[in-house]
């Protein structure tokens, strides 16, 4: 994918019909996922994934092609390393580059909500990847085991 392509594509408006609900990791992990599809207007093959750990603090959202892989992400709670030795904080962007891939990231001025509220920072990831999501997103249900002493 070209620099031009990978524009084109976060211009393009996108959509996502439904509502969204989180399902444990199915890696059995205490992490909360979700997967769905996104249309647009090129008819590219495009998802995104979410992925949230209320333990580690984490948030991921992701657009994915399936011909590309990850083009476009958000992390939250973790910090990310570039190729080019520095470092971003725990709050960065991913975006495709023909020369990094998806490998490089930059600190995002436009998220101001935290990983401890996936909704909100849904919303602000939609903007600005030209997402319309026609539905709602459900809060992530963490189950907290409960601990017996005996």
């Amino acid at each position: 994918m070209t620099d031009d392509e990978f524009d084109a594509i976060m211009k393009d408006e996108k959509v996502i019909q439904g509502n969204i609900t989180w399902k444990e990791d199915e890696d059995h992990s205490p992490a909360m996922e979700f997967r769905i599809d996104v249309q647009s207007k090129r008819g590219l093959p495009l998802f995104v994934h979410g992925r949230y750990n209320a333990d580690a603090e984490t948030l991921n959202f992701a657009l994915v092609s399936w011909t590309t892989g990850r083009i476009y992400g958000l992390d939250l709670g973790r910090d990310h390393h570039n190729p080019e030795c520095t470092r971003v904080g725990e709050k960065h962007k991913h975006r495709w580059s023909e020369q990094y891939r998806d490998k490089e990231a930059y600190v995002p001025k436009d998220i101001a909500a935290d990983a401890s509220d996936p909704v909100a920072v849904w919303q602000e990831f939609c903007v600005e990847a030209c997402i319309r999501h026609d539905g709602d997103m459900a809060r992530p249900y963490i189950q907290k085991e409960l601990r017996l002493w005996t």
